[in-house]
């Protein structure tokens, strides 16, 4: 009974937090809130609860909400962007991995957490993905909270200051097509049947991250096969509360005061952001026809929909930038943490 209890004022306590930071337009707010508030509950008393099943709740609705912002005119896009795409993977991959070896030689971080401190995926994915690989999710999502920051914050003022003489030409083709009509609730109930069932087999399969990635999977095809995917916006917030909830509950007074321990490795991973940013969009541009501004734009850590906002204000009109942030997404999301955890194997 005593366990119902607290996982009862955890859970209030982290919904009540995150709604409030979400108010506030605090990016990934509803996490941000949930995380802090609950490691205040870890840190100062005994209540902070949350069971295991939590996490993998979180991973599967996180891999199904992925999903379902992939659309069918993103494959119709596919060969365009296939080269650009090589090109982002690829440095994003090279800087994972450099400022993963970076981080762990300047904090005193386990391989894992060093290495999904630097994934740029999403801020309320990737710390999940860090706790279910052995890692310290409380500090990975320090550091994405970070470059979730300078992604929106920064990067298109140094994109701007870096291209202002440039003149951006309207690239041509149709825009990103999203599925229309009105989604009901047979549709929900489907894709939720389709990530948890894929999500269960893929967590009994052993393999890492499992769940997310077998989810996000199973439902892609539900989306791309039948068009019937469909998970409202308050099932996101749910997951980045779980999320939050659980990595807050296992924040220790230990996990703060090595707090200050994450300043050298911040400071490392924004100039690694910045100087792919400029050689990963420079490259781009030059061997894909890209303007520097729309390359340099798909090289910024910032997601999908940030991404479609940002750029519009900086007069880049581009459905394939969108498609770009999306593949990047999927990719990094999914692949990313396989190679971490193959790569963490040879490691001392």
């Amino acid at each position: 009974m005593g366990k119902l209890v607290n996982l009862g004022i955890t859970l209030v306590i982290g919904t009540l937090f995150g709604f409030l930071f979400f108010k506030l337009k605090v990016p990934g707010g509803m996490m941000v809130g949930a995380l802090l508030a609950v490691s205040v509950l870890s840190v100062c008393t005994d209540f902070a609860y949350m069971p295991s099943y939590a996490r993998v709740a979180a991973q599967i609705t996180a891999g199904a909400f992925i999903a379902c912002t992939v659309e069918k005119s993103d494959l119709k896009r596919l060969p365009y962007i296939i080269k650009p795409a090589a090109i982002l993977l690829t440095g994003m991959l090279i800087l994972n991995i450099a400022m993963g070896f970076l981080i762990h030689g300047v904090t005193n971080l386990d391989w894992v957490t060093a290495f999904m401190c630097a994934v740029p995926g999403g801020m309320s994915d990737t710390p999940i993905i860090a706790a279910d690989m052995g890692g310290n999710g409380g500090k990975v999502a320090v550091m994405q909270f970070a470059r979730l920051l300078t992604g929106i914050g920064l990067f298109p003022s140094l994109i701007l200051a870096v291209t202002k003489q440039e003149k951006i030409p309207q690239r041509e083709g149709r825009g990103r097509v999203t599925s229309g009509g009105k989604k009901n609730p047979a549709e929900f109930a489907l894709t939720a049947v389709v990530a948890g069932v894929c999500g269960v087999i893929g967590k009994l399969s052993g393999v890492p991250v499992g769940a997310l990635l077998f989810a996000l999977i199973g439902v892609i095809v539900l989306k791309l096969l039948f068009d019937k995917a469909y998970l409202p916006m308050w099932m996101k917030r749910a997951a980045q509360v779980l999320s939050g909830c659980y990595i807050g509950s296992s924040v220790t007074y230990q996990d703060v005061a090595e707090l200050k321990d994450l300043i050298p490795a911040v400071i490392l991973l924004l100039l690694g952001y910045m100087v792919t940013c400029l050689i990963v969009g420079g490259i781009m541009a030059k061997v894909c026809g890209m303007s520097r501004r729309e390359s340099m734009l798909a090289a910024t850590p910032a997601g999908a929909s940030d991404m479609a906002l940002i750029s519009a204000d900086l007069g880049v009109q581009s459905p394939d930038l969108i498609v770009l942030q999306v593949v990047r997404m999927l990719v990094v999301i999914s692949v990313f943490p396989q190679i971490i955890n193959l790569l963490v194997h040879f490691l001392p």
